[in-house]
């Protein structure tokens, strides 16, 4: 995983016409960066919040919090992009946020909210590599960028927002589970996140339930992982496979708006 320092995303937002925040539909307020809103604001660009994986969550509650945030001012649509379903609706979004035609898009936000599916459905099948954009001035000589659909390009630069915050909500923001210090500790405070919305997450995702401690014991036993000089379950690695398994959507959880 690749992410940007905060200088080159102020360049890319500088860049752009538009910013597009993807965000995870399941847990919206813990995958927005508050510290991007207020770049953007600085910078007096318009916002897209992008609720992303909506697939994952009930509509209603996909809606609910698109409401939420467009009562607080911002410009929010819902999509499950990998399914190419909602992206019209963003296309629309972007498409109102501003009256400069052709429309300049960055897509920023923190690892696993699925930004390269966004850009990927955006620009769909016939979205190629341009350079120059025409009728912007300032593009001319700058590569990478990409056309998608009516007037609306792309710029190619990786805006991925480094996670920050506690070391649950790194994880929840998309930091790699071999970075993290302690696993476990971050595994027991994720399942008791999870299960707090949705207690019988873990039942439904592996057959069976326990407190986090016996939830990691019994998926290391189930998939055979064992430490060699004692054979005790490896829970370090059933830990991992957690948050591997929350960032692929095999664990059904979500958050209601609040």
């Amino acid at each position: 995983m690749i992410t940007a320092s905060w200088g080159n995303l102020a360049a890319l937002v500088r860049r752009a016409d538009v910013v597009v925040e993807v965000i995870d539909a399941r847990t919206p307020n813990n995958t927005r960066s508050k510290r991007l809103e207020r770049l953007v604001e600085t910078l007096n660009k318009p916002i897209v919040l992008a609720l992303n994986k909506a697939d994952l969550v009930p509509r209603e509650i996909a809606e609910e919090w698109t409401k939420k945030y467009r009562a607080e001012g911002y410009e929010a649509v819902y999509l499950a992009a990998r399914e190419h379903k909602g992206t019209r609706v963003l296309r629309r979004a972007i498409n109102r946020s501003v009256t400069v035609r052709p429309i300049v898009v960055a897509v920023v936000g923190y690892p696993k909210t699925g930004k390269s599916s966004v850009i990927n459905a955006l620009r769909g099948k016939g979205g190629a590599s341009t350079s120059p954009v025409p009728g912007t001035p300032g593009y001319t000589k700058k590569p990478g960028i990409y056309r998608g659909p009516g007037q609306i390009y792309f710029l190619d630069t990786p805006g991925v927002i480094p996670p920050d915050g506690s070391p649950l909500e790194k994880a929840i923001r998309g930091a790699p589970p071999e970075k993290l210090k302690d696993p476990v500790k971050v595994a027991v405070e994720l399942i008791e996140f999870v299960k707090r919305y949705e207690p019988k997450a873990f039942l439904k995702a592996y057959g069976f339930d326990g407190d986090p401690y016996e939830i990691l014991e019994k998926l290391a036993i189930k998939r055979g992982w064992f430490y060699k000089e004692d054979h005790e379950p490896l829970i370090e690695q059933a830990a991992r496979a957690i948050i591997i398994d929350y960032h692929k959507g095999k664990i059904p959880f979500y958050v209601p708006p609040y």
